[in-house]
């Protein structure tokens, strides 16, 4: 398996694969429960270069010539500025007046989603790209990386604190309570 750098071209795969971490939160974006609508949502913003879902903020993870998973990861010091796009959008075409909670901040470099195609979960692929991250974020640039894990997900929490992802606070994300994980370099 390799993990590289997303390009343009993986457009459709990383919205594929990031709708399978985030299709709940993609229906409150568009205000319905369309999986189609929400895939064309997020392959809007993957495909462009100014959000914080963009393929330039996306790492993916190749068996082969497959793509089997991705993740989007971007600098929590630009979230403000990633996330307007996105909003403005919602408002725009689908009439939603949305002011999400900031779910990350200065200071750290956020994983945002993660998705791992169905049929390769449960092989480890999800532990290797978190793996690649720290030593890409953390060990190598001395950076710290942070997440939001369900409360609702203890299995989730149990694996981002064996990785050492260590709890720094509590977010509300769209109605969804959460906990705020980090990992420093």
């Amino acid at each position: 398996m390799t993990i590289r750098k997303a390009t343009l071209a993986d457009s459709d795969s990383i919205t594929t694969h990031l709708l399978l971490a985030m299709e709940e939160i993609i229906y409150k974006f568009i205000g319905k429960r369309d999986h189609e609508q929400a895939n064309a949502f997020l392959l809007h913003f993957v495909k462009r270069a100014d959000n914080q879902y963009s393929y330039l903020n996306c790492w993916v993870a190749e068996d082969g010539h497959e793509i089997v998973a991705a993740v989007n990861v971007y600098d929590g010091a630009d979230l403000k500025e990633l996330r307007g796009p996105v909003i403005s959008y919602a408002k725009n075409q689908f009439n939603r007046d949305l002011d999400p909670e900031d779910e990350t901040q200065a200071g750290e470099h956020y994983i945002d989603s993660l998705g791992v195609s169905p049929s390769q979960q449960g092989k480890g692929i999800g532990s290797k790209i978190l793996k690649f991250l720290i030593d890409e974020y953390v060990t190598r640039n001395k950076q710290t990386l942070g997440l939001l894990v369900d409360e609702e997900n203890p299995n989730a929490k149990k694996l981002y604190l064996k990785l050492g992802f260590r709890p720094v606070g509590k977010k509300v994300l769209l109605g969804k309570n959460m906990e705020h994980l980090q990992i420093n370099g």
